[in-house]
């Protein structure tokens, strides 16, 4: 290893670094965003559930009205 030689593998060594400091803060914010997601997606999911709840209840006592009816006449 010559004195030149040196000076540019340092530098090639720290272009590396440069690269993957670059990529290890991609992959850190597409984490922290997926995780915002995440929370979005299990919040939506919970108002649906809880939507899909309540017209189930709703149907349900529109069918006991209905057959209250027809028990009726």
């Amino acid at each position: 290893m010559t004195d030149n030689s040196l000076p540019l593998e340092l530098k090639d060594f720290e272009d590396k670094l440069d690269r993957l400091i670059d990529k290890y803060q991609h992959v850190k914010d597409e984490n922290s965003s997926l995780k915002i997601k995440q929370e979005t997606l299990a919040q939506e999911k919970a108002q649906l559930l809880e939507k899909t709840t309540l017209a189930k209840t709703r149907v349900e006592a529109m069918i006991n009205r209905l057959k209250a009816m027809e028990l009726g006449s």
